[in-house]
């Protein structure tokens, strides 16, 4: 990519650029001249959705796929419009495994922003039960399925050192091997 300056946020620290930020440069480089943006409603109901986004080239050839989930009550902002960010996040991270703004991050700082609300408002640890091995392995499988390759072992850390105690020997050893 050319010598495309972003404008990031700063959150906690780390520079995030924004999905806007990635879009104009999609729209504006020469090197995606004619790659379309396409978005899928995987899922809808009155509380979550999910979206699919791909990018083709200007062959139409599939070059990205990004997917997000949210949920309806997940912050103040998702009571009115969990769709729209829903939308607005599968294509931030439909542009970042593109390579697209990646210098720090595939998460966006509008995703970042998002997981920090909704880790804000949920109990803390002690006051919630802790997932079942089954349904904490299943969703660990899902978070490393999100990420790249080279992110995953650091992943897999963050999920061991919060939930390592719920798996089973069998199941860290595949999750070991999956990453």
């Amino acid at each position: 990519m050319s010598n495309y300056q972003f404008k990031t946020t700063n959150i906690k620290g780390k520079e995030y650029v924004e999905v806007n930020q990635r879009v104009i440069a999609l729209r504006s480089l020469s090197e995606y001249k004619g790659f379309s943006i396409e978005n899928e409603l995987l899922h809808l109901d009155t509380e979550s959705c999910v979206v699919r986004c791909t990018i083709r080239n200007a062959e139409g050839v599939v070059v990205s796929q990004g997917m997000a989930q949210e949920d309806k009550s997940s912050s103040r902002i998702n009571q009115t419009s969990y769709v729209e960010n829903c939308e607005t996040s599968a294509v931030g991270r439909a542009l970042g495994f593109l390579g697209i703004g990646v210098e720090t991050s595939i998460a966006t700082a509008d995703e970042v922003d998002m997981a920090i609300k909704k880790q804000d408002s949920v109990p803390s640890q002690t006051s919630r039960p802790a997932p079942s091995e089954d349904d904490a392995f299943s969703k660990a499988i899902e978070y490393l399925k999100g990420m790249s390759k080279d992110k995953r072992k650091n992943g897999l850390d963050a999920i061991m050192s919060k939930y390592g105690s719920v798996f089973s020997e069998k199941q860290v050893a595949a999750l070991e091997k999956f990453v």
